[in-house]
């Protein structure tokens, strides 16, 4: 377990600090991530990379000259949240454009693409490059649908390289897009990970056993198999990836042997030792190989294999010197201290508000508290509901979204701001705080429900109701969920419908609320009959059969919350 930390909330942030202190050379801290703390040239392409906390040195250990010039980091297992990646984006940016890179996982596809479009409509070029190396997680036919794993790494030093060279932003997009087609990784696990705090892991492997195609954010493997030599394992890995071997490769290949946490060098090195017997017998040439820690999981124990096939292009850019923590090598690049950098949070200014406006802001900003405390309290429950096919940490993120969210809700009250401005500031808290998927959704569906209110008027039920709404098609739409699929939609499509229906047949906001989340409630139970098809859990059907969705039984709970708060 995760044994060194003050306060489980704080330890992302205190351990980027930490990173940033002692790694100063090359890096300095802003806010949400890291930035080069060395010069680069006006015009150069900026390779941003980032993802959740927990995975070191993956990411903020991959900035530095020639691999990225920052790093923006969420929560544990949690994707940063889009105010957070634009941040990191605008401090990086030399007038070369983006290219914003991460593994691809449901909260950092929509956080990062929402903070890509937000830089565009800026005026700054950005082009987004979601990593999908990991075989486990989909088949070779849909390829685009895999998780980033360990391959983060070869495909951003590759695409660090083209940048550092002067390549234009065309360019570095088109190398960096190929070395991800030409990226693949396979993994196992010993044991699960403990999150910082955590009591439990987020999953288990029995004794003797190993979890077989594991993610890195606390996901099981998609199978089981008896424990076997390093010579056995070994040929497990590379004949999984050889498998895939692209028609005309040369057979050379950039080779990562990665730790997840708890495996020793030592037990890496042993393996390596068959690896590389198992590469030639399978007429594979590794080049440059790398064997060590680069995206791990906590403290998880285990390890991952990843290839990359490469041309002569890519193998030129893969052996190119870089000077980052993670890693150093070839020619040392000259390099000078970048300029002094502002980077302060910005102050809370609202508009003017009416009285009943002011009046309504308080009874939201006293109902998100209550909607945080129920949320806490139902933490670990949340978890556990998650964890029987996601990575356990659903509840963490509520928890920490719906906290911020009420301490947000409240400073705008104190500032004298209307209801539409309260809910829009515990909106934008709730997903920086509360990052990954939910977080971004929820923050989403708070903030375009926040269009609705006003700070000139009184609340109405029918501005509640059509926020409702609007808030719901705005998670479909960028979300991509439908009803069936197993996650929240599916409980704030009837309760939505049921409110909305409920205030246009002329019931009290609390009548048709109340109503509507009972309908929440029992959509929610019904998921349990579902088999999930998006995101992480759409691996393991079988596990998460016979269990409820966490999102949709956390939105239930919220609506039974608010209920029982405005029927008051």
């Amino acid at each position: 377990m995760t044994c060194v930390f003050d306060n489980p909330e704080e330890f992302a942030k205190t351990a980027l600090a930490g990173f940033a202190s002692v790694y100063s050379r090359t890096v300095r801290p802003v806010i949400g991530g890291v930035v080069r703390s060395t010069a680069t040239p006006e015009g150069k392409v900026a390779v941003i990379v980032g993802g959740g906390s927990g995975h070191y040195p993956a990411f903020a250990g991959f900035v530095g000259p020639g691999l990225a010039d920052a790093a923006v980091a969420g929560d544990v297992f949690a994707s940063p949240s889009t105010h957070l990646v634009a941040n990191v984006c605008r401090k990086a940016h030399r007038g070369g454009g983006v290219l914003l890179g991460f593994g691809k996982y449901a909260g950092d596809v929509l956080n990062f693409g929402l903070a890509a479009e937000r830089l565009i409509s800026e005026g700054i070029d950005v082009r987004v490059l979601p990593v999908t190396d990991d075989v486990a997680s989909a088949p070779a036919e849909k390829a685009n649908d895999r998780r980033g794993v360990a391959g983060d790494l070869t495909v951003f030093k590759i695409a660090g390289a083209a940048a550092e060279a002067g390549m234009q932003l065309d360019d570095v997009e088109r190398v960096a897009i190929k070395a991800n087609k030409n990226t693949v990784s396979f993994g196992v696990a010993f044991s699960g990970c403990t999150l910082p705090g955590a009591l439990e892991p987020l999953f288990t492997v029995p004794p003797q056993r190993i979890g077989v195609g594991l993610g890195i954010h606390g996901e099981p493997g998609i199978s089981e198999e008896d424990m076997m030599p390093a010579s056995e394992l070994a040929k497990m890995l590379v004949n999984k990836l050889a498998a895939e071997k692209p028609a005309g490769s040369n057979g050379r290949v950039a080779v990562i042997l990665n730790g997840l946490g708890s495996t020793k060098y030592e037990e890496l090195f042993v393996l390596w030792v068959s690896v590389e017997a198992e590469m030639k017998k399978a007429g594979l040439t590794p080049v440059e190989p790398e064997v060590g820690e680069y995206v791990t999981s906590m403290d998880m124990a285990g390890c991952s294999l990843t290839l990359t096939w490469l041309d002569d292009e890519l193998e030129k850019l893969w052996c190119a010197p870089s000077d980052a923590p993670v890693l150093r090598r070839g020619a040392i690049i000259p390099t000078q201290p970048a300029p002094a950098l502002i980077d302060e949070e910005e102050e809370l200014k609202f508009g003017p508000a009416s009285a009943a406006s002011k009046e309504d802001g308080k009874c939201i900003a006293g109902v998100v508290g209550k909607v945080a405390a129920a949320l806490r309290e139902a933490e670990a429950e949340l978890g556990r509901i998650d964890a029987r096919a996601g990575d356990g940490d659903h509840g963490q993120g509520m928890t920490r979204g719906s906290a911020a969210a009420a301490e947000a809700a409240q400073k705008a009250v104190a500032a004298g701001a209307g209801a539409a401005s309260v809910l829009a500031a515990a909106a934008n808290a709730w997903a920086d705080r509360a990052g990954g998927a939910s977080g971004a959704l929820w923050g989403l569906a708070l903030r375009i429900w926040s269009n609705q209110l006003s700070d000139d008027a009184a609340l109405t039920a029918d501005a509640v109701a059509k926020g409702a709404q609007a808030g719901l098609e705005a998670i479909m739409r960028l979300g991509g969920a439908k009803v069936g699929d197993k996650t929240l939609v599916d409980a704030f499509v009837p309760f939505a419908s049921s409110l909305n229906e409920g205030v246009a047949n002329g019931k009290t906001l609390a009548e048709a609320w109340s109503i509507a989340a009972d309908v929440a409630t029992k959509a929610a139970e019904a998921t349990a009959q579902l088999t999930p098809k998006l995101g992480r859990a759409k691996s393991h059907t079988q596990r998460s059969l016979g269990h409820p969705d966490a999102g949709a039984v956390s939105l239930a709970l919220c609506a039974r919350v608010v209920a029982a708060a405005i029927k008051g």
